[in-house]
């Protein structure tokens, strides 16, 4: 635009704006104060930095003791807990005030959990009581969170105390001297009530829906653990996810540092209390109300809202409210259960299948639930659900990756009728293998290694014990075996744990026979031994092998023959030896001998085909367990056997790490120098135990045992009666220290008095019949303990007992040898005077004297044996008569000293 064409304009100056004036509004509405630093990461404030440091140092000390790497030294008599009393009481008084800034910290919210398991149950009602009115606010935080959540796990217990009227009494010094300190279940009540308008929303956050789940446990403990069982996790359960318990157990454990708290006080069991049941209810009805039918369905599938309604199922199924029509459970099965509850519905018209609860079949996430809801529901619409989405429908489901879960889950419920449906849909009892081969179904299974279906089949079977048939040849089927071929059994077993069919099995072992010749001679050192090496190189077994014969195992006696004859027909030492020593299928092993349905013979027939093998079995962490159990299975006679079989091994086991357990408790000592007394105690000990298989064939052998020594006391004593302080014959022959009382050759007696005999018998008697021995009393029970001390003597007190004995008999010994001088001095000269009026004088006569002198001789060598026998008994009475107790004759003391000097 030209320059002259171009118009100034006035300027206009702005005029200052005028303020409106507001109209002044009620006086109860107040303006909120805008708070520019405000972080929700903190909002309650920040912690300082000098605070923070010295629960740095409080988390320390507290990890040294929960770890127990920290001994407090105190003095005799002296609490150990009262230095850590002071140093809680200390960490308490500095957090007082700051309890919400710390429970929101990243650092200190820890510190603040693991103090929570060495509160007493005074300070924890202090701190729940200092959290009131925020924890709508914490349970949506992400560190505050985890502390509610530890809060509510470690009260229950307080509540538990307070359910017995142990309430502890207000502290002199605490700042809640003024009002009234409500109890644990008052204040975990409080919290349900500031909770509940929002409860709903809470159930899909991700930082407050575990809170929330630690809440309804605590409300419902049953529930908590029904929970638990569904979702078959041992890190975390429903309250605390798996990640969320492998970073806890990083943190070293958290538990109480008071030792009086956590070794001394059992576990407590609660069951749920008349306020927690209904505050419970009002939880659920506030739900329902809130959600209509398919936002409930969508909480189903939501990962964060699914652990929170399956707590909430359980608690619906425990306050016997889920059969009823709008519940939760009736709506996640689309009306299953109010199907049930219609009386003008017939029964015999099947309920129409949804296509929603048919993909939660099949989904990661919402199968749990459906467990639930098939464990929970009542038995008329379990059995709807069943005929509509099971029925007809398992040769899919039984090998998905995840439905197999659900359809192990339900038949666990069914009743004998459908489970014979299962076998017979599956592919045993048709005929016709299912079309999918020849084992059907069953050997999809074990190629896919998905064998749930398979072992809650056989599980349902001997809860029910029926089509047990059924079971033992589904097991067969699966595996391609025979059940009625001898040849087949027996690779029942470790074909089952390898989980290969037999086809398989042949195949790879064929395969890989020479790489293990290979690795044997690679891994085997120069001086060690195939059998070591064999262990080492056993074939793989799997879990789900072991479990299905375990299950097998307990089916009734005819059912179980086939896993019985595959174990039996296993080589002891190349087989079966490295299955007793494998962690996994060893379990196999210890249901054999503890099923009540396994025969009697073929367990003890197992036990006995081991022998030989113990020494290697035991000297191993896995098979000496195994070696013990069938030790204590065994009967005296089978424990006497395995102990000799070991006695060679003794030094080389009892310096084996794991060995010498087994050589204690089989006593080998006490075995080698008197088995007798071995056996006793062995018997003794399996009738305090109630072991029938041992008590029978050790009363056998205690009887024989009488009989044994009765005969020994008859043949070996006088023909006079035993003296009367006499109650039972001791068998030297077994007794260190004391000779035998047993004569090298055994002689007819010989005649004293005039001869009786008939012609033809001439010289001989026939000996008198011996006194029937009296049977042995029975034992006296406060004799047991003198005689156990009396048995332990050591060889030299016998020793001072048998010369006392010999000395005590000296008198008599000299009796006798001049008596038997004089008897021989008599017949001597009658023989002479027979002699002098038979025959000539001279050389006859003096060849005649002394061949009678000679006899005389003999018959004194005779009486002399039958003294040192008379001797040997009379010590024998002495040891028997001597005094019980461990005080000792003084004089008998002083004979052995002076002998001991010589």
């Amino acid at each position: 635009m030209p320059r002259e064409n171009r118009k100034r304009g006035k300027k206009h100056k702005s005029k200052p704006s005028q303020p409106v004036p507001s109209e002044p509004g009620p006086s109860w509405i107040v303006t909120a104060p805008t708070n520019e630093d405000f972080n929700p990461e903190a909002p309650f404030g920040y912690v300082d930095a000098d605070l923070k440091a010295y629960f740095r140092n409080v988390d320390l000390h507290i990890r040294d003791w929960q770890e127990g790497r920290e001994q407090v030294e105190t003095e005799a008599g002296v609490d150990p807990n009262t230095e850590k009393h002071m140093f809680f009481l200390a960490a308490l008084s500095e957090m007082r005030g700051k309890e919400k800034q710390l429970a929101t910290d990243a650092d200190c919210s820890l510190v603040i959990e693991r103090i929570a398991y060495s509160m007493d149950d005074f300070v924890r009602r202090v701190f729940l009581d200092s959290l009131a009115g925020s924890y709508e606010t914490l349970v949506k935080h992400r560190f505050a969170s985890h502390v509610c959540q530890t809060l509510f796990t470690v009260v229950s217990d307080t509540v538990a105390r307070e359910t017995t009227a142990v309430v502890p009494p207000p502290r002199p010094d605490s700042a809640h001297d003024q009002d009234e300190l409500r109890t644990a279940t008052e204040l975990i009540l409080d919290v349900c009530k500031e909770l509940l308008p929002s409860i709903s929303a809470l159930l899909t956050d991700p930082f407050a829906s575990h809170v929330i789940r630690a809440l309804l446990g605590l409300l419902c403990p049953s529930s908590a653990a029904a929970a638990d069982e569904t979702q078959r996790t041992t890190q975390g359960g429903t309250v605390r996810s798996k990640k969320s318990a492998r970073w806890k157990s990083q943190q070293g454990p958290l538990v109480s540092v008071f030792q009086d708290i956590d070794k001394d006080s059992p576990p407590r069991a609660r069951g749920m209390l008349p306020a927690f049941r209904k505050m419970s209810q009002e939880i659920i009805q506030t739900i329902r109300n809130e959600l209509g039918p398919n936002e409930v369905r969508a909480l189903a599938v939501d990962p964060v809202a699914c652990p929170c309604l399956l707590m909430l199922l359980n608690v619906e199924a425990e306050l016997n409210i889920a059969d009823e029509h709008g519940s939760l459970m009736d709506r996640i099965t689309v009306g299953a259960v109010s199907a049930s509850l219609d009386k003008n519905t017939p029964s015999l018209i099947p309920l129409t299948p949804s296509d929603y609860l048919a993909t939660l079949f099949r989904d990661p996430t919402s199968s749990h639930l459906l467990e639930t809801i098939l464990s929970r529901a009542s038995p008329n619409p379990f059995g709807l659900i069943w005929d509509a989405y099971l029925c007809g429908k398992l040769r899919r489901l039984a090998v998905h990756p995840i439905g197999n879960y659900v359809v192990a889950r339900a038949i666990g419920r069914v009743d004998g009728v459908r489970l014979e449906g299962v076998y017979g849909e599956l592919g045993v009892g048709v005929g016709e293998g299912g079309g999918e081969g020849e084992g059907g179904v069953w050997e999809k299974m074990i190629e896919t290694a998905r064998t749930a279906v398979l072992r809650a089949a056989i599980d349902r079977s001997v809860a029910l014990r029926c089509a047990e048939q059924s079971a033992i040849e589904a097991a067969c089927a699966a595996l391609r075996l025979n059940p009625e071929s001898d040849q087949d059994r027996k690779y029942l077993v470790p074909c089952m744990l390898s989980l290969k069919t037999l086809k398989t099995r042949d195949i790879s072992s064929e395969g890989d026979e020479k790489d293990e010749r290979q690795e044997r001679q690679e891994r085997q050192e120069p001086g060690e031994s195939s059998s070591s090496s064999s262990s080492s190189l056993a074939r793989p077994t799997t879990v789900q092998g072991s479990l299905i014969l375990q299950s097998l195992l307990k089916l009734s006696s005819p059912y179980n023959q086939p896993v019985i004859d595959s174990l039996a027909a296993l080589d002891p030492s190349s087989e079966l030896l490295p299955l007793a020593q494998n962690p996994t299928s060893s379990r196999v092993l210890d249901v054999f001998l503890d099923s009540p349905t396994v025969p009697s013979k073929s367990k003890r027939s197992f036990v006995q085909n081991l022998i030989g093998t113990y020494p290697l079995l035991v000297d191993d962490r896995i098979g000496s367990r195994v070696g013990e159990r069938c030790f204590a299975y065994a009967d005296t006679y089978l424990k006497e056997k395995i102990a000799r079989s070991v006695l060679p091994h003794e030094q080389t086991l009892a310096a084996s790490f794991y060995g010498k357990f087994f050589v204690r408790k089989m006593d080998l000592v006490l075995l080698r120098r008197r088995p007798e007394e071995w056996k006793t105690g062995q018997a003794r000990k399996a009738q305090k135990k109630g072991n029938i298989n041992d008590v029978i064939p050790s009363m056998t052998s205690m009887t024989s045992m009488t009989s044994m020594t009765s005969i020994k006391s008859t043949t070996s004593t006088k023909s006079t009666d035993p003296p009367t302080n006499l109650r039972t014959v001791v068998d030297t022959d077994n007794v260190p220290g004391v000779p035998s009382t047993k004569p090298p050759f055994t002689k007819a007696p010989e005649p004293t008095g005039a001869t009786g005999g008939t012609e033809g018998t001439e010289g001989t008697k026939p000996t008198k019949p011996t006194k029937p021995t009296k049977p042995p009393n029975p034992p006296n029970p406060d004799s047991k303990k003198r005689k156990r001390e009396k048995e332990a003597r050591v060889r030299d007190e016998i020793d001072e007992l048998f010369d006392a004995a010999v000395d005590s008999t000296k008198k008599k010994k000299k009796r006798r040898e001049v008596e038997e001088v004089r008897e021989v001095k008599e017949v001597r000269e009658v023989r002479e005077v027979e002699t002098a009026t038979t025959t000539t004088p001279g050389k006859v006569t003096k060849t005649t004297t002394t061949t009678k002198t000679r006899r005389a001789l003999d018959e004194k060598d005779g009486k002399e044996e039958k003294s040192v026998d008379r001797e040997l008994t009379d010590v024998l009475e002495a040891i028997r008569a001597a005094p019980k107790t461990s005080s000792w004759n003084p004089k008998v003391k002083a004979k052995a000293k002076v002998r001991d000097e010589r």
